[in-house]
């Protein structure tokens, strides 16, 4: 079993023939994929394949929210 990222980037790298660099584009695009997602706020929870279940307490999106909407409200106003 694969215990980390790393690892899994050699495994995957090795099991489909492809250079580690394509293999790290791969993950990296699909944690950034989960990012975009968490941000909006608008799941349950997010599962990746190795890593686990992701989720967010949706207070925490409605204040980061809050904080974008006034941070913006701000610089639109300079």
């Amino acid at each position: 079993m694969v215990k980390n990222k790393k690892d899994l980037i050699l495994f995957l790298a090795d099991k489909y023939n492809l250079t580690i660099k394509e293999v790290e584009k791969i993950v990296m695009h699909q944690f950034k994929f989960v990012a975009n997602i968490m941000s909006k706020g608008n799941f349950e929870t997010v599962r990746l394949p190795y890593f686990g279940k992701f989720s967010v307490n949706q207070k925490r999106v409605k204040f980061i929210n809050k904080l974008k909407n006034e941070t913006s409200k701000k610089t639109s106003k300079d």
